[in-house]
């Protein structure tokens, strides 16, 4: 690993002080960035989440995302877990967790409808996850959070506490806002990185691709990812400061849900013989989710200051540093239980379905 690498936990450890730090003190940096959004999408942090995800989508070798589509093992384990199991079990540690703070659950129970399409490159990537299934994976997330988000949390708020004898809380969000976030958190940078290795590759060939341009844009995506991590935290530091047992109660159930999603997904790779690779990548793809969106919908729906709006915010907070924790757990795993070297270069073979 590159001591940029080695040493991340730290890095987003300041980032994270730092932005807890620009939030408490100087409260006028949040309102200015609140102001920056288009569409309900916050400007910066965009620009943060584009230059996070596009060095890592020009590493993906797309003429092996074929080979990844034909695993329907893959697939259908992802969907499940993501559309499926996700949800419901967020729904069930929400009331679980949180009976008596109905604002504080809604806010959860759409974060776990919110499927991650943006950070998880990072942390499949620092992984040593397959990144063109992750790549497939998360495009296959963005087509279903378009449709499927609404759908989900109609049922999740209106329909199943009703059948249950529960409170009910509606969620108004169109489908045009659902794909608008999708579109640029994923269209975009998508879309740079396919242009620049069909370009780079035609032009200067793939060993220059691969031995020159990737590792000159490899590290901007700690970068971005730092710098957006600074801008969440300084959005709702004062919040987060003032309220702290509040955040003590929304994490708890964020921290088994990050924990059990991510384990039950690479336990599942290794159940159907996934390899390591493809089985980490399942696993981070069913545990993040996608704060931007989840974050919007309940400042739109609920307002800036609501609850939901607070449980939101504080799903990143939590996921972030989970999820890194969850990437050396990761790197150990592949060694003790897939007995193999995560930082091996894979044979043509290992990249077959």
């Amino acid at each position: 690993m590159s001591t940029l690498d080695r040493w991340l936990p730290a890095w987003i450890g300041l980032a994270m002080l730092a932005g807890l730090g620009l939030g408490r003190f100087v409260p006028a940096l949040a309102d200015g960035l609140a102001r920056l959004e288009v569409g309900g999408i916050s400007l910066p942090i965009g620009l943060g989440l584009l230059v996070m995800m596009y060095p890592v989508l020009a590493k993906v070798r797309y003429d092996r995302v074929a080979a990844v589509t034909g695993d329907r093992r893959l697939l259908v384990s992802s969907l499940v877990l993501n559309w499926l199991v996700g949800p419901a079990l967020m729904f069930a540690l929400a009331w679980l967790f949180l009976p008596d703070l109905p604002e504080y659950r809604t806010g959860l129970v759409v974060v776990g409808l919110a499927r991650c399409i943006a950070m998880v490159v990072i942390w499949n990537d620092l992984a040593c996850g397959d990144r063109e299934a992750a790549a497939v994976l998360v495009a296959i997330n963005s087509v279903f959070q378009v449709v499927a988000f609404s759908l989900l949390g109609w049922f999740y708020l209106t329909v199943l506490p009703a059948w249950l004898g529960l409170d009910t809380q509606g969620l108004d969000v169109s489908v045009g806002e659902v794909a608008l976030n999708v579109l640029v958190f994923l269209g975009v940078p998508l879309a740079a990185g396919f242009a620049s290795r069909w370009v780079g590759e035609r032009t200067r060939g793939r060993d220059w691709y691969e031995s020159a341009f990737v590792p000159r844009i490899g590290p901007w995506a700690l970068y971005g990812l730092l710098f957006t991590i600074v801008l969440l935290f300084a959005l709702q530091g004062d919040a987060v400061t003032r309220r702290p047992l509040d955040v003590a109660r929304i994490a708890l159930p964020l921290l088994v849900y990050f924990a059990v999603m991510w384990g039950v997904g690479l336990a599942a790779g290794k159940g159907l013989h996934l390899g390591y690779a493809r089985s980490t990548t399942l696993a981070f793809t069913a545990a993040g989710n996608n704060f931007e969106l989840a974050i919007a919908v309940a400042i739109g729906t609920f307002g800036a200051t609501s609850g939901q709006a607070l449980a939101g915010v504080v799903g990143p907070l939590i996921e972030v540093p989970v999820l890194v924790g969850l990437v050396y757990v990761s790197l150990w795993a592949a060694r003790r239980w897939f007995a193999t070297d995560p930082y091996a270069v894979p044979t043509p073979a290992e990249v077959r379905p």
